[in-house]
């Protein structure tokens, strides 16, 4: 059904005129004779009306054919358009213009869908409309509907399309109370003339419609009342079904003054909108006009004079290099000349901004005061004395020179060890601006050197970025994660830092944005990594490295005492004193459940005992919860880890390895698997490495059994099992041949270590042991499974004495040069 619409105001005057003689007209129509047909009727319906074309009360139809209406109700006051779909009711329009009287009822539904109407679904009441103006289009029928009288349908004479009903006209019933009937009618009329000047929808027809309404007929002005709201479909319906007239009239008026208020609602909601876009119109149009007064007055300038102006105010406080004040004033001169609206100035007024904002000639003064520096260094961290002292010997040779300026430290270590934060607190130390951006992932060497200013959006890269953000020539910027760069078609970021990270090169880096030379030989340089292998060597060689190896239990202790375990607290604002960790707990977490090299497992697990502390105190309303070894499992579970036994027996060896993430305790076992046949075989996820390791060891003990007591025969009729446990892990690296060929010679004797030694190193055929890396790592492992006997190539010597005293306390450890010493030691010979 369509909405409220009106062809003319001559086809509306017509109507008006009907419902005129309708109310005052009691004569039968003169214009539906038996033998006129539904085409004459179509013809002449314009000419018919001038006379009483809705039958008086005795003449209405007792039979009348019935369309539904899902929108809301029609009422007998209304005319209006409505639309119906020609396939579905074209027939029961065609039976309707064939009867005299051209009526039919229609009846509002609701949401029920066409295919499921039936005669359940419509209401006992409608309203029977004169069919005016019959239209038929592709897809739908068009008619005028001129409401007459309420009907109720009595009996259903056809109950599928086209519905026929027999229907009755009930009376509408007045009120006695004459005198409150013509108030609520004045009441509706006011209403009615309230609501058309703030309501554009109703225009001048409806305000000479509402004139002919009188209060001393209450009905029609009742249900035009309701059927200008927009109320929904089943009020309407409600009030349609309501037939006497006070009561229907108490139903109307709540209607209409909530319309009158939303309407209301809605002009004041306009009126705001339309005062904020005069006032801002009114504004635009002043600072126009005060612009123009301004220039003549020569009290202003415009837009390019005023950028030219900051870049010059801004130069004025730098010390720029004559080559680039030579580029600024040649942009500052093109810049001059450009129209504002021009892409070009657009992009030359962002080159200049960047060239103005960069901190040229502008250094902040090194602190160079030793105790001060191993004071910051103590206060951020706990343990990591060799690379405090390292640190220390960095900026006293800077002491000498004046700067610290063009040096390159790379910070190598497992993940959790502090690499970020030891380089904040070199920035804290020496009192400089700290700027850190990670390279890891990085694909694009623009993100280093910048685009070139051809491209749209180009930008400068990382580099120049942060001078501006820091505002000195001088800072200490960390480039995190430099081994994991990437490579793609756009280029190797590791070979643009080439140029950034070589103090021979750096005094003349060249952005691509810039495109002008930058110094960046004040700046110090703080690079982290946990592997050296994936740094290319032409940027490694450029980088002086210090090793950060992981902590031992005891410097677990001391950083969970006074940094973990405080700033979780400070973070969740929770008194120091309500959650009690004891030390044999916090010791027991760090056995049991973070044996990492690093301190991030430790702080998780420490952090979710504060969160189960906080539900204890929440929900047990606990003051204080004591965290103790007895109740440790209640906070964090059964442990991770358990003690580890050092797997003994014939064939079993104790090893020592280097990972990324730390060092680790590495058993190795070999055993004869038949005497059937001579053979070898290795498992234990080996790298290819390792496989060669172990390949030298199988020769090396089978052409020496003799030398070391063993039966030199025993391997020629033995299949022997070499095996790696831990598992699926990868294994791979040049450190395990002297513990392999211990394992075999172990067998071949049927000798079986007898007390916790670990060894490590690699071997030659000839017997020579060779130096391997990680000695730091390595003991530190052996430290942490209660071993403290050590087997070392001679050559790590020098390695193991630069140890701090703390780690090599309590060991005993045995150089070898060839084999030889290394049986000597765990064979007694």
């Amino acid at each position: 059904m369509s909405d409220h619409n009106r062809d003319s105001a001559d086809d509306f005057d017509t109507v008006q005129n009907a419902f005129e003689t309708h109310r005052h007209s009691s004569e039968a129509g003169q214009d539906s004779s038996d033998g006129q047909n539904s085409a004459d009727h179509d013809q002449h319906a314009s000419q018919s009306t001038s006379g009483a074309v809705v039958p008086s009360g005795d003449s209405l139809p007792e039979r009348i054919y019935l369309l539904p209406i899902h929108n809301r109700p029609f009422f007998p006051a209304q005319v209006q358009p409505l639309i119906i779909q020609r396939q579905r009711w074209e027939e029961t329009m065609k039976r309707v213009g064939n009867t005299p009287h051209h009526m039919v009822g229609v009846a509002f539904v609701g949401d029920v869908s066409m295919e499921a109407l039936s005669p359940d679904s419509f209401p006992e009441i409608g309203t029977a409309v004169k069919v005016h103006r019959h239209q038929s289009e592709e897809q739908q029928i068009q008619f005028i509907a001129q409401g007459v009288r309420r009907f109720r349908i009595h009996r259903w004479l056809s109950k599928t399309p086209p519905y026929l009903v027999e229907v009755s006209y009930p009376r509408e019933p007045v009120d006695a109370e004459a005198e409150e009937a013509r108030a609520y009618a004045m009441s509706l009329i006011n209403g009615i003339k309230e609501l058309l000047p703030i309501n554009p929808l109703y225009g001048e027809e409806l305000k000479s419609y509402l004139n002919r309404f009188s209060p001393h007929e209450p009905g029609p002005l009742t249900d035009f009342a309701a059927a200008i709201t927009s109320a929904k479909g089943r009020e309407l319906q409600s009030v349609l079904e309501t037939l006497p007239i006070m009561d229907r009239m108490q139903k109307v008026l709540p209607l209409l003054r909530k319309e009158i208020e939303v309407a209301q609602l809605q002009n004041q909601i306009s009126e705001q909108v339309n005062s904020q876009m005069q006032e801002r119109q009114r504004e635009f149009f002043l600072r126009e006009q005060l612009k123009v007064i301004q220039k003549e007055l020569g009290i202003s300038k415009d837009d390019r004079e005023s950028d030219v102006d900051t870049f010059r105010d801004r130069l004025e406080s730098l010390q720029v290099p004559e080559r680039v004040q030579g580029r600024i004033d040649d942009e500052l001169g093109k810049l001059s000349v450009l129209e504002t609206g021009s892409p070009e100035y657009g992009t030359t007024r962002n080159y200049l901004d960047w060239l103005t904002s960069l901190p040229w000639g502008i250094t902040s003064e090194d602190q160079l005061d030793l105790k001060r520096a191993r004071g910051v260094l103590d206060r951020d961290h706990d343990g990591l004395g060799d690379v405090k002292e390292r640190i220390i010997e960095f900026l006293a040779e800077g002491s000498f020179k004046g700067d610290v300026g063009g040096s390159i430290v790379l910070l190598v270590g497992p993940p959790g060890v502090g690499k970020t934060s030891v380089g904040r607190s070199i920035a804290d130390a020496l009192g400089r601006k700290f700027y850190r951006f990670s390279v890891g992932g990085m694909r694009d060497e623009a993100e280093i050197k910048g685009h070139r200013r051809t491209y749209i959006g180009a930008m400068p890269g990382k580099l120049v970025q942060a001078l501006k953000e820091v505002e000195v020539e001088n800072p200490v910027i960390m480039l995190d994660e430099i081994d994991k760069m990437g490579q793609s078609f756009q280029g190797d970021p590791a070979s643009a830092l080439l140029e950034v990270l070589d103090p021979e090169q750096n005094v003349d880096f060249l952005d691509h944005y810039l495109d002008v030379r930058l110094d960046l030989s004040k700046v110090l340089f703080v690079c982290t990594a946990n592997q050296l292998d994936t740094i290319p060597p032409a940027l490694l060689d450029r980088m002086e490295q210090i090793r950060l190896s992981g902590y031992i239990a005891e410097e677990k202790v001391a950083i969970a005492k006074h940094h973990l375990w405080p700033k979780l607290l400070k973070r969740d604002r929770i008194p120091k004193k309500r959650i009690n960790l004891t030390d044999a707990a916090l010791k027991q977490v760090i056995e049991g459940y973070a044996r990492e090299a690093g301190v991030r497992q430790l702080e998780k697990q420490l952090h979710r005992i504060v969160r189960k502390a906080a539900v204890k105190m929440l929900e047990q309303h606990q003051e204080t919860v004591k965290v103790s070894v007895n109740n440790l499992e209640e906070f964090l579970g059964a442990p991770l880890f358990r003690k580890e036994k050092v797997l003994k027996g014939v064939g079993v060896v104790t090893g020592l390895a280097w990972t990324a993430m730390g060092g680790a305790t590495l058993p190795i076992e070999a055993t004869k698997v038949h005497a059937l046949t001579r053979g070898f075989k290795l498992t234990g996820k080996l790298g290819e490495v390792m496989q060669e390791s172990a390949n030298i060891a199988y020769s090396y003990t089978l052409g020496h059994l003799g030398e070391y007591g063993a039966d030199a025969d025993f391997f020629n009729e033995a299949f022997v099992h070499l095996h790696v446990p831990e598992g699926a892990t990868p294994k791979d690296g040049p450190s395990a041949g002297v513990t392999m060929t211990t394992a075999l010679m172990s067998l071949a004797k049927s000798q079986n270590i007898d007390r916790p030694l670990a060894m490590t190193g690699e071997l030659t055929l000839t017997g020579q042991v060779l130096p391997v890396g990680g000695i730091r790592e390595k003991v530190i492992a052996a430290r942490r499974s209660e071993i403290f006997e050590l087997i070392l190539p001679e050559a790590n010597q020098r390695d193991y004495n630069e140890l701090p005293d703390y780690l090599k306390a309590g060991m005993t450890v045995h150089f070898a040069q060839v084999y030889r010493d290394v049986a000597k030691v765990v064979f007694g010979r």
